[in-house]
């Protein structure tokens, strides 16, 4: 009988394999991938969208240029903020996207909107993940913020930076669960799957 892979165990393999990846990339090279959000998901979002987005851990796809080039075009900008280890996610002013001095170490190891920032609710999220299907599923973390947040937050459009090693193929071979989120669309250094 063949072995079903757990999100633990999958988790664990495409933790690896991104850094693998990460690794391999020479810093010259890391720092020119996504300098930029491509033109069709741009041409996508509305003026003055809120956009939701992330502070980069190390081996995650950065989104610190998708912060800077949303700012020099006027949308407001919010990042990821807990006030505690076990309390709900919610999105917080970023508003120095070139200096960071806005940011603090959050509960998590995170950085995160520093003191009381004004919360502000994103009308598109960028979300980090482990791993990925083309159809758009999403592998987190584990701990479910993203999930509990868009399910609070109903059509708000979501999209997600990811290595194109972290492609999880075919679409069955990444677990699922009634609570988990699909992504509107997913953007890697090669293409885009799914549309914003």
């Amino acid at each position: 009988m063949e072995h079903t892979i757990t999100k633990a165990e999958l988790r664990k393999r495409l933790r690896a394999a991104r850094k693998a990846h990460v690794l391999a990339q020479p810093d010259i090279v890391r720092g020119l991938l996504f300098h930029r959000p491509p033109a069709p998901l741009m041409a996508s979002i509305p003026a003055g969208a809120v956009i939701g987005l992330y502070h980069a851990s190390e081996f995650e796809a950065p989104a610190s240029g998708y912060a800077r080039i949303f700012a020099e075009r006027g949308h407001p900008l919010a990042l990821p903020r807990f006030t505690g280890a076990n309390t709900a996610m919610q999105f917080c002013a970023f508003t120095d996207p070139f200096a960071e001095t806005d940011l603090e170490e959050g509960p998590f190891g995170i950085m995160q909107p520093a003191g009381e920032p004004g919360e502000l609710v994103p009308d598109i999220v960028f979300a980090p993940l482990i791993g990925f299907t083309a159809s758009g599923t999403r592998l987190g973390q584990g701990g479910g913020h993203y999930d509990r947040w868009l399910t609070e937050h109903p059509g708000t459009r979501t999209v997600g930076l990811a290595w194109d090693v972290q492609l999880v193929e075919p679409d069955s071979a990444l677990p699922t669960e009634p609570h988990d989120v699909a992504l509107d669309c997913i953007v890697t250094p090669t293409r885009m799957y799914g549309n914003l």
